[in-house]
């Protein structure tokens, strides 16, 4: 999934060749021509044969962390003294698959950057209560993304920190910035980095799959660093002394409407010190530098499979939600946006709707209350034998064969 998206990046976004991406990723130029047929992201995952680094890809991943520029002669020197006897050749061609995302991690430290050339992301946790229905409030949450070079930013208010909040964000986020910077800089977050292998980050594959769609490259900084991304944390900071007081918020849709007022009625007017101009005329020319967004935006719904119960619902996320009493039993396909939930059988939909945020919350469609009533009283009549049965007129069956009455 990774190497989709990053060879996808490569070619649309850096307009290098098949040859030239086969060899900076150090794959074969046929897997590459590939995975540019790919008309989007594959779904299996490449598993890697062993070889003789596997034991110190640890320690490479310690000392690069060290020093990124380290020689390969350098770290083969060190990796000796722990028992290494493999060659030069497979370590340099290690050096050069994982060299360049701790080089990365270390050039995003600075403050000064060029027009479209990243932009950062972190979750804001807001600490703001909003209503969602029944009398229920639950924490709103915000993903920021800010571009250092205008000191531009946009937020996406969700009630979650999972994998398909981010999803459904950062689209929003990019659209709000007017467009895709080259470069992503994110926290070692859990809604973005399925594990870290040997030093390196792993994306979902969900997240690495929008990564790529969007043409935007990863950059996934060292646990502890907050400072590698300073900008957007300066943001938050802004956001809770200027954006937050005095004001409340009726529900998220309120809240997501007030800060993007807010916004480009004030945040965006502001005279930055360091820049000595406006934010709103320096993202003027920064969007300039930002790459399109896909038309249309990709696909960010979660999906789900869960079995109807006898009782006709189908739990999502810790609500239940009405499905027709003749799908009882069955296996339901569950499609999940931030703002409504679908289902179907058997690629069939049977019922849409709103999706609640109510803890435990029951969610029932009236057309399906009333059959799910009917249903019920048809049961208990079986149950209780009171059953009434039409006489049946059997001259008819006589007629049907030709005998005479």
């Amino acid at each position: 999934m990774e190497d989709w998206a990053e060879v996808q990046r490569l070619f649309h976004r850096e307009g290098l060749t098949r040859k030239a991406i086969a060899r900076r990723l150090g794959m074969s130029r046929t897997t590459v021509i590939r995975l540019l047929a790919l008309s989007g992201p594959p779904r299996y995952a490449r598993t890697r044969a062993g070889s003789q680094l596997d034991p110190y890809r640890d320690e490479i991943a310690a000392l690069l962390a060290a020093d990124p520029t380290a020689a390969a002669t350098v770290i083969r020197e060190r990796l000796q003294r722990s028992g290494y006897r493999g060659g030069i050749t497979i370590l340099k061609d290690h050096l050069a698959a994982v060299r360049p995302g701790f080089l990365a991690a270390r050039a995003f430290q600075r403050t000064s950057y060029l027009p479209g050339e990243i932009v950062q992301l972190d979750w804001w946790h807001t600490g703001i209560g909003v209503a969602v229905g029944k009398g229920q409030t639950r924490q709103a949450f915000g993903l920021v993304a800010s571009l250092p070079h205008s000191g531009a930013h946009a937020v996406v208010f969700t009630l979650g920190l999972t994998m398909a909040d981010f999803l459904a964000a950062l689209p929003g986020c990019l659209a709000r910035l007017g467009g895709v910077a080259e470069k992503g800089v994110c926290d070692n977050d859990a809604s973005i980095v399925a594990r870290r292998e040997r030093g390196r980050a792993r994306l979902h594959p969900e997240v690495a799959a929008l990564f790529g769609e969007l043409r935007l490259q990863p950059v996934v900084l060292r646990p502890r660093r907050p400072t590698s991304k300073g900008h957007v944390e300066r943001t938050i900071e802004y956001l809770e002394t200027s954006f937050v007081p005095l004001r409340t918020f009726a529900d998220l849709a309120d809240l997501q409407a007030q800060h993007d007022a807010w916004a480009t009625e004030v945040a965006a007017r502001r005279v930055l010190r360091r820049t000595g101009a406006s934010v709103a005329a320096r993202w003027a020319v920064e969007r300039r530098s930002l790459h399109p967004l896909p038309d249309p935006l990709p696909d960010t719904d979660l999906r789900l499979e869960a079995r109807a119960g006898r009782d006709a619902f189908v739990r999502v996320l810790d609500v239940d939600y009405s499905v027709p009493p003749a799908f009882v039993g069955r296996r339901i396909g569950v499609r999940v946006s931030p703002s409504m939930v679908r289902l179907a059988s058997e690629g069939s939909p049977i019922a849409t709707h709103r999706r609640s945020f109510v803890p435990a919350d029951v969610v029932l469609a009236p057309a399906h209350g009333r059959a799910i009533r009917l249903a019920r009283e048809a049961r208990d009549r079986l149950t209780a034998g009171d059953v009434e049965l039409p006489e049946v007129d059997l001259a008819r069956y006589d007629a049907l064969v030709g005998a005479s009455s």
